[in-house]
């Protein structure tokens, strides 16, 4: 059977998990122009698509919404259901040059992520398979692992700061990933260093060190004019770290 390379990138808030991801998005798009791409943004803030340059037309969590009414209004039938949720998943994503992107959304119950955290385990678990690469920026902290949304995850990135809460979180990350997450690959990067050649670390939180990356002004003042990664140069540092991650974590 086809199997894809499922890449989630997970860890502490405001560390830059976002920006690498769509980085990530890029250079596969770049290295492999026939490939098919999926990019998630599993985190409910919806930053993804805007370092993509993505208009999000309808979320996952309204996709769940609809197929729920539709249960209530009498399609009862488990086959039905699946089939009706999939082709509603497929009829949202948004298609890109060189790739497909869905956003989990906002649930509309403050602060319950719950069922959508479910739906969306469901999702990728149905989706896997259609496409080369799945790309998804997961929400800050462990809930995402804790609830199994990443159970399908072939590769798993701890992203951090130097911060001892980033490096903390990613040793939890670690500790509840190993039962939870059958990836082939875990791998840490430390991003947004400001003096690179003094980490001699080899490991962060019990995860094996992959890519030092230091700050990156092109990205920063892309980010102020609301550009997305595309229009970043080649040369640019997120760009080449992105590149590093993929070729440590042997995703060709």
């Amino acid at each position: 059977m086809h199997q894809a390379s499922v890449i989630a990138l997970t860890g502490k808030g405001g560390v830059g998990k976002t920006s690498l991801s769509a980085a990530i998005v890029r250079v596969l798009t770049e290295a492999h122009p026939e490939a098919k791409i999926l990019a998630i943004d599993a985190d409910p803030a919806i930053g993804l698509s805007v370092a993509l340059g993505v208009d999000v037309k309808e979320t996952l969590d309204e996709i769940r919404l609809r197929v729920a009414k539709d249960v209530t209004e009498g399609l009862q039938d488990t086959q039905d259901i699946l089939a009706e949720a999939k082709f509603r998943i497929f009829e949202a994503m948004q298609e890109q040059k060189g790739f497909a992107f869905l956003a989990i959304g906002r649930p509309e119950a403050a602060g319950c992520y719950c069922a959508i955290n479910t739906y969306l385990r469901q999702v990728i678990s149905l989706l896997v398979n259609e496409f080369d690469y799945v790309v998804i920026d997961g929400e800050a902290g462990i809930e995402q692992i804790n609830r199994r949304v990443m159970e399908k995850v072939t590769h798993l990135l701890c992203v951090s700061d130097q911060s001892r809460k980033g490096i903390q979180i990613i040793s939890t990350i670690k500790e509840v990933s190993d039962s939870l997450v059958a990836a082939d690959k875990v791998g840490a990067v430390l991003n947004r260093v400001l003096l690179p050649e003094r980490i001699t670390e080899t490991e962060i939180g019990g995860v094996p060190l992959i890519a030092v990356i230091p700050p990156d002004p092109a990205h920063a003042e892309n980010d102020i004019e609301g550009k997305s990664v595309f229009d970043l140069p080649d040369d640019s540092v997120i760009l080449a770290g992105a590149r590093e991650i993929l070729r440590k974590m042997e995703i060709s």
